[in-house]
C-alpha cells in the first residue's frame, strides 16, 4: 500500500510539475507576444501619425496641390498609409489569434494587395518625372502637366486593380462548398488566400514582372541623370539632388518590391521546426518589409525637401511656430 501510495504521489507530483511548466511556457509566450506587439505597434502608430500629417500638409497649400511632383507624392503617401494601417490590422488579428471567415479575410488581403502594388508603380512614375526634370528641363512643363499626372495616377490604380481582379477570379475557382465551414483555422494572411496552384503561379509571375520592369526603369533613370549631370548645360546642384533622390527611391523600391515577395519568403521559412523562432523571424520581416518602406517617403521628402519641411514641422509642432506663407 505504501508503495502504491508513493507511486500515486509521484505521478501527481510529476503531473503538477508538467502543468506548472506548461503554464510558465504559456505565460512566457504571452509575454513575448505582448512585447513584440508593443515594439512593432508603437513605430507603426508613430509613422501612421507622421504620414497623416504629411497628407494634411500636402493638401494645405496651393503650391503642393498644383505641383505634379507633390501630387504624385500624395498618391504614394496615401497608398502607403492605407497599406500600413491594413497590415497593422492584420498583424493585430494574427497576434490576438482572431481567425475571421474567408470572405472577410479575402477583402482585407485584396485591399492590402491593391495598396501594396500602388507604391512601386508610383515610385516608377516619380523617378521618370525627376528624369524629365533634369534631362529635359525645357520640355518639363509641357510633358509633366497636372492632366498627364492625373492620367498616370489613374493608370497606376487601374493596373493594380486589374491585378486584384485577376486574383479574385482565381479565388472564385476554389471549391469553397467542399469546406466544412468558411471559418478560417489559421491567421488571415496572403499565404492563407493562396487556395490553388494557379494563384501561386500567377503571384510569382506578376511579382517577377513588376520587379524586373520597375527595377530597370528606375536604374535607367538614375543612369540618365548621372550622364546628364556631367553636361555643362545641366544645373549641377539640381542634378546632384535628383540623383540622391533617385538613389533613395531605388532603395525604397527594392524594399517595397520585397513586400510582394513576402509570401514566398514566409513559405520557405515555414519549414523551421521551432514555432517561436518562426514567429520572431516573421515579425522581423514584417518590420523591415512592410513598415520601413512605408516610412521612407515621409522621411525622404519631409526632411530633405525645403518646401515641405517648414510646413511639416509647423503642423508637427501643433502650430506653435510662426505662421508660414507658401
Amino acid at each position: 500500500m505504501l508503495m502504491v501510495s508513493g507511486k500515486c504521489l509521484s505521478k501527481m507530483s510529476y503531473a503538477s510539475q508538467t502543468l506548472n511548466i506548461t503554464a510558465e511556457q504559456r505565460y512566457q509566450g504571452l509575454l513575448e507576444r505582448v512585447v513584440f506587439s508593443m515594439l512593432i505597434g508603437m513605430p507603426c502608430c508613430l509613422f501612421l501619425f507622421i504620414n497623416g500629417i504629411m497628407l494634411f500638409t500636402l493638401r494645405s497649400k496651393t503650391v503642393f496641390r498644383e505641383t505634379c511632383r507633390y501630387i504624385l507624392l500624395y498618391n504614394l503617401l496615401f497608398a502607403d498609409t492605407v497599406m500600413l494601417g491594413l497590415s497593422q490590422l492584420l498583424y493585430i488579428l494574427s497576434v490576438s489569434r482572431i481567425f475571421p471567415v474567408y470572405p472577410v479575410c479575402g477583402v482585407l488581403i485584396m485591399l492590402t494587395s491593391l495598396t501594396n502594388e500602388i507604391s512601386p508603380l508610383t515610385l516608377v512614375v516619380m523617378c521618370l518625372e525627376r528624369y524629365v526634370a533634369v534631362c529635359y528641363p525645357l520640355r518639363h512643363a509641357t510633358i509633366i502637366t497636372i492632366r498627364n499626372t492625373a492620367v498616370a495616377i489613374i493608370v497606376v490604380w487601374a493596373f493594380s486593380s486589374l491585378n486584384v481582379l485577376i486574383r479574385v477570379l482565381l479565388l472564385l475557382k476554389f471549391p469553397f462548398e467542399e469546406l466544412p465551414s468558411l471559418q478560417m483555422t489559421d491567421v488571415c494572411s496572403d499565404i492563407a488566400m493562396f487556395l490553388g496552384p494557379m494563384s501561386d503561379i500567377y503571384d510569382k509571375a506578376y511579382t517577377g514582372f513588376v520587379f524586373v520592369s520597375a527595377g530597370v526603369t528606375v536604374t535607367c533613370s538614375y543612369i540618365g541623370v548621372m550622364v546628364a549631370a556631367r553636361s555643362a548645360s545641366t544645373d549641377k546642384a539640381s542634378a546632384r539632388k535628383t540623383r540622391n533622390t533617385l538613389l533613395l527611391h531605388l532603395v525604397q523600391l527594392g524594399l517595397s518590391l520585397l513586400s510582394t515577395m513576402h509570401s514566398s519568403i514566409i513559405v520557405s521559412l515555414s519549414t523551421i521546426p521551432q514555432r517561436i523562432l518562426f514567429v520572431h523571424i516573421r515579425s522581423t520581416f514584417y518590420v523591415f518589409i512592410y513598415i520601413l518602406p512605408r516610412c521612407l517617403s515621409s522621411l525622404i521628402y519631409g526632411l530633405r525637401d525645403q518646401t515641405i519641411r517648414p510646413v511639416l514641422m509647423y503642423y508637427l509642432c501643433c502650430r506653435l511656430k510662426k505662421k508660414i506663407k507658401v
